[in-house]
């Protein structure tokens, strides 16, 4: 017989073993076993406030090292807690592993504290989810859950494990596993290769449009170089953005009303044709284009296409590199240059505004301007999201977090502690509406505990302006769509350790935000914002 183990600390022992540097958590008696194991194998314990800063921090974690994010919550309301960020995770194909407390198994059914069947609820929005029934089978069911996350479509799963069997034990295995899926997705179709190289070759007017699952395939230098070989721009959105930077002469997102909507050609690329593209219809893409799909599967794919290179995304593009010629498009470049350039312009407009309350335009630009290349930029609220989103161009990839299409608020601190850990170097700036701070601004708390100075920006305008707006365009009034206006959230902030400021002038943005970037600690700048100013909705927001 071997060295036998608690099944806290195998789960800890295989998670240390996969390479997990961090556990998110929120203290539960169904839990403990594998929070001491994670002291005993040097895992480090990141404990929140809420269990939704815990999954959300999971899922940060993943965005940011392409690594499997884990947090651990206790049974019934713990998991509960987790659901709308393990449903984002979900829609952003992130590889995050949730484990869950689960009432004892003897007890099955009898009315235990926090007794909830999980698998039903998680079973929806996960890759898997398992509830261990036998120690001897945990260890290999973390390994089993770890490299389903990690396996392309990568996504999120689940693991529960009742008291009673947290409270046993088993053999410790031999160290020789945990075994992450590698070279887990096959190729695509060489006819489809040549069929899609084909008619970008041909096309007068080609386009590509990529997303975070470029990132995902850590395939964002394979794009850039069909870009490049061939001469096509390229609108990006998700984890892709910064795939080209700012300044490349194909980086076209900008212009992107042009490029997809005059296109003859458009090749998608691991992004969905979703509400942000329109469903793929005019008048964002143009109706008589033609598709070419380049990603995993064909999940979420309505709109038939010309092409469709399935597999592996990395390997797709790099076979694509060889097929593509420069065809010189130099017209359509320019058109679409031309357009980016003016929505640019457009946007200057909004940044020189002298308005006080302080137009959001003036505030995004103001910060952009202090910004460093590689800082990570998060983004948590609607209308003022908005802005950031439009106004700020990343020069790398993997450095713009936001929601994505599942629209779910309150990511904001999960995902800015997540960074700070995965890059402790460099800038963190979350911008959040005052309205998505709320859900989680009790978690600045965890950010003073656990040292992790970020700089948090909120554009507090005291409204829901995402709703407000359109509700009185629609229907002529809005309704349950007013904060209090002016609400002091640097004093929140102070009161929990943080540094806070009140920013009421455009003209102190700049050194109030280079006095929080030296602060040493959390810090929150509180804007008040124009509640009359209104994102224009007739662009594309991708």
């Amino acid at each position: 017989m071997g060295e036998s183990a608690g099944t806290g600390e195998l789960i800890a022992l295989a998670l240390q073993r996969a390479g997990t540097r961090h556990l998110f958590t929120l203290n539960g008696g169904h839990i403990w076993g594998v929070l001491l194991g994670a002291l005993e194998h040097g895992i480090g314990l990141i404990d929140v406030r809420h269990e939704q800063t815990a999954a959300f921090a999971a899922e940060g974690w993943s965005k940011l090292t392409r690594e499997c994010g884990v947090a651990a919550v206790t049974a019934g309301p713990g998991v509960t807690n987790t659901v709308s960020a393990i449903a984002g995770a979900w829609a952003n194909d992130s590889p995050m592993l949730l484990i869950g407390g689960r009432s004892p198994l003897s007890t099955e059914g009898m009315g235990s504290l926090q007794e909830l069947d999980h698998l039903p609820i998680l079973g929806s929005i996960t890759k898997s989810a398992v509830t261990v029934r036998e120690a001897d089978e945990v260890y290999a069911e973390v390994e089993r859950a770890l490299s389903t996350a990690l396996t392309p479509r990568t996504g999120p799963a689940y693991l529960d494990v009742p008291a009673d069997v947290f409270f046993s034990g088993a053999e410790v295995p031999a160290p020789d596993g945990v075994h992450l899926p590698t070279d887990a997705v096959q190729g695509p179709d060489p006819e489809q290769v040549a069929r899609a190289g084909d008619l970008l070759n041909r096309a007068q007017r080609p386009v590509i449009v990529a997303g975070s699952g470029v990132w995902w395939g850590r395939a964002e230098d394979e794009l850039a170089n069909v870009a490049e070989a061939a001469g096509i721009p390229a609108v990006l959105n998700g984890l892709a953005r910064g795939v080209l930077g700012p300044d490349h002469a194909l980086q076209a997102t900008a212009g992107r009303r042009v490029a997809l909507g005059q296109a003859d050609v458009v090749a998608v690329c691991g992004v969905p044709l979703d509400f942000r593209l329109g469903f793929g219809n005019p008048p964002v893409i143009a109706a008589d284009a033609q598709l070419i799909y380049i990603d995993v599967d064909d999940r979420r794919r309505h709109r038939a296409g010309a092409a469709a290179l399935d597999g592996d995304i990395r390997r797709s593009l790099a076979l694509l590199a060889e097929r593509v010629e420069p065809c010189g498009r130099t017209e359509w470049i320019e058109r679409v240059r031309i357009a980016s350039e003016e929505s640019r312009r457009r946007d200057q407009e909004l940044a020189g505004s002298n308005k006080t309350p302080i137009h959001p335009g003036r505030l995004v630009a103001e910060i952009r301007a202090r910004l460093d290349p590689d800082a990570i930029v998060i983004g948590d609220g609607g209308d003022f999201v908005s802005f950031v989103g439009r106004m700020i161009e990343s020069s790398r990839p993997g450095c713009f977090l936001e929601p994505g299409p599942y629209g779910c608020l309150g990511t904001g601190a999960g995902y800015a502690i997540a960074a700070r850990l995965a890059h402790p170097d460099r800038q963190v700036v979350l911008f959040s509406g005052d309205g998505a701070f709320g859900f989680s601004a009790i978690d600045f708390d965890t950010l003073v505990r656990h040292r992790l100075p970020v700089v948090c920006v909120i554009g507090n305008n005291g409204i829901w302006a995402t709703e407000k707006h359109p509700m009185e365009e629609m229907l002529g009034a809005a309704v349950a769509a007013d904060l209090r206006a002016g609400t002091r959230y640097d004093l929140v902030a102070e009161a929990l350790g943080a540094h806070g400021e009140l920013v009421e002038d455009p003209e102190q943005l700049g050194p109030a935000f280079e006095r929080a970037l030296k602060a040493g600690v959390p810090a929150v700048i509180n804007v008040l914002t124009d509640p009359t100013a209104k994102y224009p909705r007739s662009a594309v927001l991708l």
